[in-house]
This record gives structure tokens, C-alpha cells and sequence, in this order.
């Protein structure tokens, strides 16, 4: 793909984001209530998206532009020991359902980052956080695919382009952020 197409296919996706307005400003609720009641955020996702995941907890419990309090999350993918030792003794399927089940209390938030929606993980741990009783986001793409319906709020980004829906997934986390500064900060 040509550098033209590439940037085009990308402001196509983040332009489309207003088709999802009401599923975005559901997910901030959730996010910012979560917060409010001084509960973490369980995120997780797998290569660019595991990324995504620590770069989201990183802004949380660090900062993101303002100083503030630093407030509860955890990456779920950023311990390579426990992700390969949950992978080998249990299944790779049930990295992130396993870490929930060990660090999940009530009221605390899931959110799943895959532009696929069709990672068995991913899959498995928004079905342990229904069993569980947790509140969930997933960020997705492609249509949603298996995950989509298994969350509180689905972001279904309207893209089949899997670059462009991690680029939406990157700009939602910073608009979260930017919603976080302003209530925390």
C-alpha cells in the first residue's frame, strides 16, 4: 500500500469514529466511574494491541499531560514470566482469564484491545469477566468478530484495515485520557 492510500484508509477510520459516538461516550462512563470509585482497569491484548494495553495503564498510572494522582490499572500482557507460565501450565487461551480470576475484585473495569476480535484469549477472559460480574470494554475491529456481543461496551471500529483500527484504538485511549485529566487532574 502506497503512503497516499495508507493515510487516506486512516483518516477514513478516524473520521468514522463518529458513527460509534454513543458506544465512545458509554465507554468513558465506565471508565471514569470505574476511576471514581477508586477501582483499576484490567487491560490486556495481544502484539501491537498488548502494547496498546501498556501504553493505556502507563498514562493511568503514571500521567498523561497533567499531574495528578497516579490511579489503578494494570497491563495484563507486560509480564512475559506470568503470560508464558499461565501459557504453558494452562493453555495460551487462558493468559489473561487467569490473571482476572487472581486479580480481579468487584467493580474493577476489563477492557480488551484486538483489532481481530478473534483471539481465543481475548474471547475466553470477556467470558470469565460476564462470570465474574465485571463490567468490560472491547476495543475491536474487522466487524468485532468473535468478541463482539461478550463486552459491557464494544467499540467496533469501522475499518477492515487492522493498522487502522490499532490507530483508532490509540486515538480512543488518548481521548480517555484527555477525559481522565479533566476529572482527576
Amino acid at each position: 500500500m502506497t503512503f497516499e492510500k495508507s493515510l487516506a484508509e486512516s483518516t477514513r477510520t478516524l473520521q468514522a469514529l463518529s458513527e460509534i459516538r454513543p458506544e465512545i461516550d458509554a465507554a468513558a462512563k465506565l471508565i471514569l466511574d470505574t476511576l471514581r470509585h477508586d477501582k483499576k482497569l484490567l487491560i490486556f491484548g495481544n502484539g501491537g494491541s498488548a502494547a496498546e494495553a501498556a501504553h493505556f495503564s502507563t498514562e493511568l498510572v503514571g500521567r498523561y499531560q497533567k499531574n495528578r494522582a497516579s490511579l489503578p490499572a494494570v497491563s495484563l500482557s507486560a509480564d512475559g514470566s506470568l503470560v508464558t507460565c499461565i501459557g504453558n501450565d494452562y493453555g495460551y487461551d487462558q493468559v489473561f482469564a487467569r490473571q482476572l480470576s487472581g486479580l480481579a475484585k468487584p467493580g474493577d473495569l476489563v477492557v480488551a484491545l484486538t483489532s481481530s476480535g478473534n483471539s481465543a484469549n481475548i474471547v475466553t477472559a470477556l467470558q470469565e469477566a460476564t462470570t465474574m460480574g465485571l463490567s468490560s470494554i472491547a476495543f475491536l475491529g474487522r466487524g468485532g468478530g468473535k468478541a463482539q456481543g461478550l463486552a459491557t461496551c464494544d467499540l467496533i471500529i469501522p475499518s477492515e484495515s487492522g493498522a487502522a483500527c490499532q490507530e483508532a484504538h490509540l486515538f480512543l485511549i488518548h481521548h480517555f485520557c484527555e477525559l481522565i485529566d479533566g476529572e482527576f487532574a
